[in-house]
């Protein structure tokens, strides 16, 4: 056995059920050997398609997924889909061959980036124990929820090893930060002494809804997510959906008239708080957090407890008595009534070859089974099936949006498909996502995934256009001539259709009756005059 052998064996051994990758000469011993170790491989058609299913994979399942790339170029190709994985603390480990000759071509210092986009860089030496190190990468993934860039020089790799596969001792996993009973006090008062709390919860909040729960019902608060989190309260009544750029007019109304914002495992970044205007002046804030820093990130916290948010919710719960709060029966009314974007009046803009996005996603949420799993890209676009699409629970939304990059939508659907193989995957893209992602319909086909993907196509970069539009700035370098994405997706074997009106989606309706064998394409050709506000705002942070 060679040292790569061994680090493919031991990471299988440690638990990482699923690799996704793209093998080269660089990573073709240590893929196989976590094959071989029970590993399942998922190949790729691009590196960023690989790291992306990975980061989409791991956050699905709160388990720890491995991408393995070849040196160099293989790096470098997946490093749009590491960044977004490394910006969100997903757990993820990254398996790269490394030319550490000056002069080889394939060489560059993958430390060095891998450190520049916020993830942990490790090496495997010929001092190393391969199990060891193999062990120690995937430790710092799950404890300390990172990604890790493991670098496996090639001649390192092929060194021999003879040694025991049995992994290491490890230190025992840290403990989960002890509140101090003086701040959950301090916010058991609080609530106590609110009339119109809000509970905000994000990514850290994703796995306490009962505890959420049980004190929202205790302190009388209306209940809303950050969009990584959407679908977390979904079937209370008190559920204000996703808070901030796709919040209903009622929910910001709501959230606007707190006079104390409790955040459960939630940043209240600009996405979230619509720049700080969803805050009103004299709010309290709240933010309970593993990680103290982040009671200064964004919206100070008038109030930081630090803990994980079951654990705090709990504490909290056995210090406080009842009380009506927000929960009245008129707000129950009117979130029942106008708590969700289809219900919101809209004029249909549908005509002329082109339909409406709202009437479109409104139809697509009708048709398409309600055990579904969601997944967004990035533009112009991204706010429809955000806001119109609903899903089961905070496991029915898969949103990669941390670095904000196009052209990952795709991939974040094969990976989420994967972790959910019990819900129908729908992949959301505008044209521009769906021609930088185009190389994994491939994959989409060859797994024989049951997805509908959705293509809002304007083409055009249309948050460009709507930006600069206004301005009088020429739009050719942003602006494309039609394409016909229906005709391409069946070139890959993909059933599709091209909607221009709601009739046309009849064919939908078919294929979601049933079996359920292959992925189906709906090309979308939607109407463009306007921008989306929520993406202007977006704006205002550039």
């Amino acid at each position: 056995m060679i040292f790569a052998e061994a680090v493919g064996r031991a990471l299988a051994a440690c638990g990482a059920e699923m690799t996704f990758g793209v093998v080269g000469s660089g990573n073709f011993h240590v893929t196989n050997a976590l094959l071989a170790g029970g590993s399942h491989f998922v190949a790729a058609r691009h590196e960023g398609g690989a790291a992306t299913m990975a980061d989409a994979y791991a956050r699905m399942t709160d388990g720890v997924a491995v991408v393995s790339v070849h040196q160099g170029p293989g790096l470098t190709n997946a490093m749009t889909g590491v960044t977004e994985a490394a910006k969100s603390r997903t757990p993820l480990v990254v398996l790269a061959g490394e030319a550490t000759e000056a002069t080889s071509n394939f060489h560059i210092d993958q430390a060095a980036l891998a450190t520049a986009v916020g993830a942990v860089p490790m090496r495997l030496t010929a001092a190393d124990n391969p199990v060891e190190r193999a062990a120690e990468a995937y430790w710092v993934a799950v404890e300390e929820r990172r990604t890790v860039l493991l670098n496996l020089p090639l001649d390192v790799q092929s060194m021999p090893y003879d040694g025991p596969l049995d992994l290491p001792a490890l230190a025992a996993s840290a403990p989960a930060p002890t509140w101090d009973d003086g701040t959950v006090a301090e916010l058991a008062r609080a609530l106590a002494a609110a009339r119109r709390p809000v509970f905000i919860a994000g990514r850290g909040a994703r796995r306490a809804r009962r505890e959420l729960e049980e004190l929202g019902e205790r302190a009388g608060a209306l209940l809303a997510t950050s969009a990584v989190a959407k679908g977390l309260f979904r079937g209370s009544p008190w559920d204000l959906d996703v808070s901030g750029g796709f919040a209903t007019p009622l929910t910001a109304e709501l959230i606007r008239g707190a006079d104390l914002i409790v955040a459960w495992g939630c940043a209240l970044n600009m996405w979230t708080t619509r720049h700080g205007t969803l805050v009103s002046p004299g709010t309290k804030v709240v933010k309970v957090d593993l990680d103290p820093a982040a009671f200064k990130t964004h919206v100070p916290a008038d109030l930081g407890v630090t803990g994980d948010v079951a654990g705090v919710a709990r504490a909290v719960a056995g210090r406080l008595t009842e009380g009506p709060g927000y929960r009245t029966p008129q707000i129950a009314r009117r979130i029942e009534a106008e708590g969700r974007w289809r219900v919101v009046p809209y004029e249909d803009e549908s005509g002329g070859g082109r339909i409406d996005p709202r009437t479109l996603t409104i139809a697509l949420d009708d048709l398409l089974p309600p055990e579904r799993i969601v997944s967004v890209d990035s533009g112009n676009f991204m706010g429809y099936p955000s806001m119109f699409l609903d899903v089961p629970d905070e496991g029915g939304f898969c949103f990669t949006q941390a670095f904000q990059s196009v052209g990952l939508g795709l991939a974040t659907a094969i990976g989420a498909a994967l972790a959910r193989p019990d819900r129908v995957p729908v992949a959301a893209l505008g044209d521009g996502g769906a021609f930088m992602g185009l190389a994994e319909l491939e994959t989409v086909v060859r797994l024989r995934l049951p997805m509908v993907i959705v293509v809002y196509d304007d083409e055009a970069y249309g948050a460009e256009v709507h930006h600069f539009g206004p301005h009088d700035q020429p739009l050719d370098t942003v602006r494309f001539p039609p394409a016909d994405l229906a005709a391409m997706a069946r070139g890959h074997g993909i059933p599709a259709v091209t909607v221009t009106r709601p009739e046309d989606l009849s064919e939908v309706g078919e294929w979601a009756r049933g079996p359920l064998d292959g992925p189906l394409l709906v090309h979308a050709k939607v109407t463009r005059e306007r921008g989306s506000w929520w993406l202007e705002e977006a704006f205002k942070g550039h």
